[in-house]
């Protein structure tokens, strides 16, 4: 355990580490954590800073996490670092903005192999934006395929960054920590903000603990919150206790109180978790401030899919557990909506397929749920005939074609960064997803950068795959929300027996809605059980079929027991037998398994 020193604010360095997916983050703080002898050798291990399974399995880094760290400089004097690892993949860069605002600097690492890739230019600029002094280091030197002489040229020619302000560093064998720790001390600012008198703190995160209630980690920008002050939040004059303040180091350790420039969280005792907004200032309400600090622009969801519980019963433990996740998740939307086949459950709004994703798969561990999603969806804007504008996002809520006079979708600007040598099939693939290319864009002699405009819901599902597929696992996207653009979509949906299952339904694009319609036909008649009867599965446009599939009935041998004799008697079985099929078909229904929702929708999302 660290004993914090009281350094003065002059001393103090607030700095994150941001980068491309798999750029090496989190393994680079390991080692500074170990340099600084924030955490014993003995108590070490890899992705310490993250805490989730689900960050460890999949190496990926999905919430910020603060750390607390001393450094004695080479110049004598003693240093607190306040750092916070941050995610690399683009549906977490809002998590990425939010730690920058806690922060005066930034380390940007570039993997020595990889170079410059396109979220490493996203976060580049964010940092710029923000006004962050940025520390360029170039990780993994000691891999066989580090070129650090192209990488050099890139930070140059791509970020506007001299070259020889880059500190070469291996996050694996603790080259150049030393370099990057002094770099911090000489580099990077002190605390900003820190003459205003009264005391202010930005909330960067939340945490719900089900004995303490909301956690807010916080960054004192101005005076100091003692461990039992009275908070008050500034959007809406909220009052409360402080209960615990502390410190990350890095583990939640207690303090008597947090000063300028500090990071740490505060206890709040608050139950609900919907009352403590990410991006709130917190002051004292004995010592009011009377000016917010600037806190995050409202990030809007871009992709919707219905989450329903397996178990119908679970449907208030899923309310419970969506809600704790949206504290700490400001990205992440929800609201309760029901349907025919799937019952009670919620339309939830996510930044992209990996968010989802994850979501789905933080409610299956944390909170242990089974649950189906539906087909995920996008924001569509919807003008009707009578001049109202309307934004669905739900299939279901698509008025009828007749009354509207277009559809708009949501588009997006892409950077894809890529070998040159796979350019014919980058274009071919965004072609393919209804999109063009308006910049061609050579970075060195083997990489090019495309700038493409693509509608959001092409890339949903299946585009970031097909990029690694065709790029050989070396191409990379970063994309910005674009603008709306007019398309010719429609609603399609899937009838069984004539009977339409709202589950099923999706918005395509009109070119697109007969080959969809016919591989979710094809799809259904493999997996729906038979009947006595037979069923039909169509895609349906506007009342206009587009696909069937029919699944043939189960079949009885009627005339096994007969051996022989005339034919006129397996003649009437078999006519009786077809009669009393037909019958069967006029009062039969199809009811559709759990497990066939379960297997369809898996397999389209």
């Amino acid at each position: 355990m660290v004993n914090f020193l009281m350094v003065e604010t002059q001393k103090i360095r607030n700095f994150c580490i941001i980068a491309h997916v798999d750029h090496g983050k989190t393994t680079l703080s390991d080692r500074l954590l170990e340099s600084t002898q924030t955490v014993l050798k003995r108590e070490m291990k890899d992705q310490l800073l993250d805490s989730m399974d689900l960050e460890r399995e999949r190496g990926i880094t999905i919430k910020c996490h603060p750390v607390s760290m001393t450094y004695k400089s080479q110049d004598g004097n003693e240093y607190l670092f306040n750092l916070i690892d941050t995610p690399g993949h683009v549906d977490f860069s809002y998590e990425v903005s939010r730690s920058l605002a806690a922060c005066e600097g930034a380390l940007l690492l570039i993997d020595a192999s990889q170079g410059v890739e396109a979220q490493t230019l996203a976060n580049a600029q964010l940092a710029e934006s923000q006004g962050l002094e940025i520390i360029p280091v170039i990780n993994k030197v000691d891999l066989p395929s580090a070129d650090i002489d192209r990488v050099s040229k890139q930070i140059e020619d791509i970020l506007a960054i001299p070259a020889e302000e880059a500190i070469h560093a291996s996050g694996k064998s603790g080259i150049g920590v030393n370099e990057i720790l002094e770099a911090v001390v000489r580099r990077l600012p002190p605390p900003r903000w820190s003459e205003y008198s009264k005391p202010r703190a930005l909330v960067f995160d939340n945490q719900f603990d089900s004995f303490k209630g909301v956690i807010c980690y916080v960054r004192v920008f101005s005076g100091s919150f003692p461990k039992s002050g009275n908070l008050l939040l500034m959007s809406d004059k909220r009052k409360t206790q402080i209960k615990e303040i502390g410190q990350f180091c890095p583990r939640p350790v207690p303090t008597e109180s947090l000063s300028v420039g500090e990071v740490g969280y505060i206890v709040t005792g608050i139950r609900d978790v919907a009352e403590i907004k990410i991006g709130d200032t917190l002051t004292l309400s004995d010592n009011e401030a009377d000016k917010m600090l600037p806190g995050y622009k409202d990030v809007r969801p871009m992709v919707f899919s219905g989450l329903y519980p397996l178990d119908t019963s679970d449907y208030a433990k899923l309310k419970k557990s969506v809600g704790k996740l949206r504290l700490n998740d400001a990205a992440f939307t929800f609201q309760s909506e029901t349907s025919v086949a799937l019952g009670f459950g919620f339309r939830c709004g996510f930044l992209g397929l990996l968010h989802m994703e994850i979501i789905q798969e933080r409610l299956r561990r944390e909170y242990d749920l089974d649950l189906i999603s539906t087909y995920p969806s996008v924001v569509y804007r919807v003008h009707m005939n009578t001049g109202i504008e309307l934004e669905v996002d739900n299939p279901l809520e698509l008025p009828d074609i007749t009354e509207i006079s277009k559809i708009e979708e949501p588009t997006i600007l892409a950077r894809i960064h890529a070998p040159n040598h796979c350019i014919g099939d980058l274009l071919a693939l965004v072609t393919e997803k209804r999109g063009s290319c308006s910049n061609t864009e050579t970075i060195d002699e083997t990489r090019v950068m495309l700038t493409c405009h693509l509608p959001l819901n092409e890339i949903l599902v299946d585009f970031n795959d097909r990029l690694k597929s065709v790029t050989h696992g070396y191409g990379s996207m970063d994309y910005d929300m674009d603008d709306y653009v007019e398309s010719d979509l429609v609603r399609m949906e899937i009838l069984v027996n004539s009977e339409p299952v709202d589950a099923f339904s999706t918005i395509v694009h009109k070119d697109k809605a007969e080959t969809r319609g016919r591989a979710l036909c094809s799809k259904l008649k493999e997996i729906l059980p038979r009947q006595l009867f037979k069923i039909s599965l169509q895609a349906g446009v506007g009342g206009k079929v587009i696909a069937r599939e029919t699944i043939s009935a189960m079949r009885k041998d009627v005339t096994a027991k007969c051996y022989g004799g005339d034919i006129s008697r397996k003649r009437k079985l078999l006519d009786k037998q077809k009669e009393g099929k037909k019958r069967m078909k006029q009062i039969g229904s199809v009811n559709i398994p759990q497990e066939a929702f379960v297997q369809i929708l898996k397999s389209s999302s």
